[in-house]
């Protein structure tokens, strides 16, 4: 197995931790601007990480990508047996994939010093045939960064602070879960530590001004992170818990009442066609980008729901119910992604999600 990706890639370092934890043999391979035209013809587009499998097959998306390996891999499961237990996990990795970007790319590309060294770092890494001079290249991967990532994603002056606080509020909500176990879920890693661990790692953990408030606010998380990138599965003696901790109820009402109806806010204006829709949240008014991809994301929850156990539904939707999650679920009818109608995921869908990997 090949992995196509960077070592400053937000789901790259997602993708090997679960490699590493299920101990699947890979080979590592930067993603340069040669590889990336390969990429894009193989797949359709370029992006990160992208597998080559032996049998010459390519996968993309973290997600799709998990639950497939899951079921040629099952020893050392991540996904919890228990069925309430396996939705949370599913939900939260959701909610840290895609909630946690914005964050994560903010405090990358928005402090001059990150920005300064993280450019250098792709440049290093990714782009050396490219004959410009290093200068150069820097300066545009800053702008394009900025320009997409940032104020193209709804990071203003006026959002500024929320978007930070939102990292500061989940350094907290972890650390407390971690103060109690090793891993989010109980003695062994669950699919919800590969979620947190995506941001959390190559970004939160690595980009200078994050990483320095982490070691400070939230020592747990950042030891946490060590914990993760060396656990192997075979030499795990811990097991997932049953039961939902009551240390989650912070971070599960922040999915209900941020999370989930910021979905519904995106499928609801994907239905009118809106190339962007206002948001707002606890006071604060966002302009965001609507996003294909998290419609999908909204319609894979609800399918998680609606496969799970007719027994342990009632159950689930109390979980829910609870925590603010029930209604904004469901809130968005007649929707529909379009994206990956045909179940090709991971090996290839209509359209590549413009967030999300």
């Amino acid at each position: 197995m090949r992995v196509y990706g960077s070592k400053i890639s937000y789901f790259t370092g997602k993708l090997e931790a679960y490699l590493r934890y299920k101990e699947i043999p890979y080979e590592f391979v930067p993603m340069s601007a040669l590889r990336q035209r390969e990429v894009r013809t193989r797949v359709g587009v370029m992006q990160m990480p992208v597998v080559e499998l032996p049998d010459g097959r390519w996968m993309t998306d973290t997600t799709p990508m998990i639950e497939w390996l899951e079921s040629e891999h099952p020893e050392a499961p991540v996904v919890p047996s228990d069925p309430i237990m396996a939705f949370a996990s599913r939900l939260l990795e959701d909610y840290a994939d895609e909630w946690l970007w914005r964050p994560a790319l903010h405090y990358r590309w928005s402090y001059p010093g990150d920005a300064a060294l993280l450019s250098r770092r792709i440049v290093d890494e990714l782009m050396g045939e490219i004959p410009l001079p290093g200068f150069a290249k820097r300066l545009v991967i800053r702008l394009r960064q900025r320009r997409y990532y940032v104020r193209g994603d709804g990071v203003t002056s006026a959002t500024r602070a929320h978007v930070e606080e939102t990292y500061l509020r989940t350094l907290d909500r972890l650390e407390a879960v971690l103060a109690l176990r090793p891993f989010l879920l109980g003695g062994a890693p669950s699919l919800a530590d590969f979620g947190f661990f995506a941001s959390m790692f190559r970004h939160f953990g690595l980009d200078p001004t994050p990483a320095a408030i982490m070691m400070d606010r939230a020592p747990g998380v950042y030891a946490w992170l060590a914990r993760m990138w060396n656990a192997r599965g075979s030499a795990i003696a811990g097991a997932i818990e049953t039961g939902i901790p009551s240390e989650w109820t912070p971070l599960l009402r922040q999915v209900g009442e941020v999370y989930l109806p910021y979905l519904a806010s995106n499928g609801a204006a994907w239905k009118r066609g809106r190339r962007e829709f206002d948001f707002v949240t606890k006071g604060v008014q966002y302009r965001l980008p609507t996003s294909r991809y998290r419609v999908w994301c909204l319609e894979k929850l609800r399918a998680a729901f609606e496969s799970s156990p007719e027994s342990a539904q009632p159950e689930i939707r109390t979980l829910l119910e609870r925590h603010a999650a029930w209604d904004p679920l469901w809130e968005t009818e007649g929707i529909r992604s379009g994206y990956d109608e045909a179940g090709r995921a991971p090996f290839g869908a209509e359209s590549i999600p413009v967030f999300g990997g």
